[in-house]
């Protein structure tokens, strides 16, 4: 399979690609074999359909091409031995007498293609190089999508954090149904769409594309066509036609991540993608539908920017339907030395080297830390320990992280009765509440992810703590 080229099927290159021949006449055997080695093929010869099994039971070849008209066992019969026992090898059938019947037959009974005696040599080469062609592309692409599934599934979500657990039992349900939307809520870097591949590869969608737009990275001028595409003379500067993430996305899945970033007259026009299942390129008024599953991500609280009018209420009900929280890791700080092996696994095939492990005291420092940055954040900590290791345990001076102070927007009075907030809140989500929830999360990020005595410092049930939740 290496040694296959792109290119046309009678341009690539097959050498010593090993195929079986059967035919119970001699004359026609030799022909085809002497053909074949010419073409570069490595061929055995084999008179009758049971040397052929005999033939397959001890060697794997690329291609069968048989005789349908054989004495004891027919090529028909042959090719449902095959199937049976030994796969989808590659089949040509010979057929003869002039008609199609035969051929047809075959074709139904799972055969690749069929040649037509008398078989002229051009024919057959054309023949049997179409059929490895299309064997090896299907074989590449199922490799593409095992490799895919390793990569994106659910599985490799490692996590023994309960809250996660049920959110990847949420993830997975969800997967199942291939037209519902998801709203994944969570902090930048908690692996929002880690979440949401994991849906599209899980799901009868995986065969298309996953197709990510970031709101947030991309104008809002430009935004909209960007998604819907737009035709030649929608506007200046639009000199053809563009096809847009929408198209790309069809009969796959669309993730719009930072949707709380998109302008409020774009939320309008997604929402009728939603409730009508159709849009229009911009230009156009001609509707294409719009098959694909829509998979929505947001660090913000949704609830309160409809609440300020910055975001439209019937586009938050209609994205709301199947909601998903990722917590913090700061929430769980359980999987941190699951990740932290998962992610040294990653980068020893990566970078070549042994990475045994992590020291405790190089462990304890990161189980004391914050991660503001969260999943993203520590892998990134772990990929520069990784470089600065070589082959042996990662001790604390190769971890690169932050104090737990450095950024902080709480700070102390010497005499410690005194604390001072620093607090920025955007003004389409200002509220008491949001600014409670800010205050929270600083105090417990000083206290070092300690409730009980974030919640001494503060004067409050530390059951508070637990009561918070993102949209």
């Amino acid at each position: 399979m290496d040694s296959v080229l792109q290119g046309r099927p009678e341009e690539r290159n097959f050498d010593n690609v090993k195929i079986l021949l059967v035919d119970d006449d001699e004359l026609t055997l030799n022909v085809l074999a002497a053909n074949a080695q010419n073409w570069g093929f490595n061929c055995t010869k084999t008179r009758n359909a049971r040397e052929a099994i005999g033939a397959l039971e001890k060697t794997d070849y690329a291609l069968i091409l048989s005789d349908y008209q054989m004495q004891d066992m027919d090529g028909l019969e042959l090719l449902k031995t095959v199937r049976t026992r030994f796969g989808q090898i590659p089949f040509i059938m010979l057929t003869g007498y002039g008609t199609v019947e035969s051929a047809v037959t075959s074709m139904k009974e799972g055969a690749d293609d069929y040649i037509q005696k008398p078989a002229e040599p051009q024919r057959v080469r054309t023949t049997i190089h179409r059929a490895l062609s299309h064997h090896f592309l299907k074989e590449e692409n199922r490799k593409l999508k095992n490799q895919i599934l390793k990569k994106y599934s659910f599985q490799n979500i490692v996590t023994k954090s309960k809250v996660m657990i049920e959110a990847l039992k949420l993830a997975e349900r969800i997967s199942r149904i291939p037209n519902t939307t998801v709203a994944i809520y969570g902090e930048s870097g908690v692996g929002k769409e880690v979440l949401a591949r994991a849906i599209h590869v899980a799901g009868e969608r995986m065969e298309n594309n996953f197709v990510a737009v970031n709101c947030a990275a991309i104008p809002a001028s430009l935004l909209e066509s960007e998604l819907f595409g737009h035709v030649r003379g929608a506007f200046t500067g639009a000199d053809r036609n563009r096809p847009g993430k929408f198209d790309a996305a069809q009969k796959g899945t669309i993730l719009l991540d930072e949707i709380g970033d998109m302008p409020l007259e774009l939320q309008g026009k997604l929402l009728r993608v939603l409730e009508d299942r159709v849009y229009e390129k911009v230009g156009s008024n001609e509707p294409i539908k719009a098959d694909f599953r829509l998979i929505v991500a947001t660090n913000k609280n949704l609830r309160e920017m409809v609440k300020v009018g910055a975001f439209r209420e019937d586009l938050y009900h209609r994205i709301s339907a199947f909601p998903i929280t990722i917590p913090p890791l700061r929430e769980r700080v359980e999987d941190i030395p699951l990740l932290c092996h998962f992610f040294l696994d990653q980068f020893r095939s990566e970078f070549g080297k042994q990475l045994p492990g992590i020291s405790e005291k190089a462990l304890e420092m990161l189980l004391e830390y914050n991660w503001p940055g969260n999943v993203r954040e520590l892998r990134n900590c772990m990929e520069r320990a990784a470089i600065l290791t070589d082959d042996e345990l990662i001790q604390t001076d190769n971890l690169i992280i932050k104090s737990s102070m450095e950024g902080s927007s709480m700070d102390a009075g010497g005499d410690g009765n005194a604390a001072r907030f620093e607090i920025t809140v955007p003004m389409e989500v200002l509220s008491l509440e949001t600014i409670t929830n800010e205050i929270l999360r600083i105090t417990l990020e000083r206290c070092g992810n300690n409730k009980s005595r974030a919640a001494d410092i503060l004067k409050v049930d530390r059951s508070i703590f637990y009561r918070r939740r993102q949209d």
